[in-house]
């Protein structure tokens, strides 16, 4: 399969987005960027340090800089930061520079995936609250993510299995693009 585009991988944390991202990429002969990675090279700090010095607000907006820059970039693999779909202007150029694939998770996948993860930003609290906290996250940014070019359910299953589905997925769009 040829690409010519970035493949953005959009989603909530704990949707797959890195562990497929990176096998996808190998797959498809890309490079893999990691948005929160390009975050921190940005910010010269972790996440959990950038969103505590400088507050939501300006995290937000320097999230969305470093996937501007990106989406202006070389075709690659991206998985993006969880949030960093929801602006306006993000999903605009991504429609223009990208194939969006939402890799969409139910509550209790995310659940299982992130809980006791210390190294999430925004899941930083109780253990006890992250259903929570997942479910109100599902309802805020799903529908964002639902303008995504195609959609694959990340399950219980091996990582292997989910980047063959967004492969089959992506060839599927792919030859509708071009069979217009």
């Amino acid at each position: 399969m040829q690409i010519n585009k970035i493949i953005l991988l959009v989603g909530l944390m704990g949707s797959g987005k890195t562990s497929v991202g990176k096998r996808l990429a190998k797959k498809l002969d890309l490079p893999f960027v990691d948005g929160d990675q390009e975050i921190e090279k940005a910010a010269g700090l972790p996440l959990v340090d950038v969103l505590k010095c400088f507050g939501e607000e300006e995290y937000r907006a320097g999230e969305t800089r470093v996937m501007h820059r990106l989406l202006q970039g070389q075709p690659c693999v991206l998985a993006s930061g969880g949030g960093s779909f929801v602006p306006q202007q993000t999903r605009d150029l991504a429609k223009q520079h990208a194939i969006t694939v939402w890799l969409k998770a139910d509550v209790d996948t995310l659940y299982h995936r992130t809980y006791g993860r210390k190294h999430r930003p925004f899941l930083k609290g109780n253990d006890e609250h992250l259903k929570n906290k997942l479910e109100k996250y599902i309802g805020e940014e799903y529908p964002y993510y639902s303008e995504a070019d195609i959609i694959v359910e990340t399950k219980d299953e091996a990582v292997e299995t989910t980047v063959l589905r967004v492969t089959d997925a992506l060839n599927k769009f792919i030859g509708t693009k071009t069979s217009k």
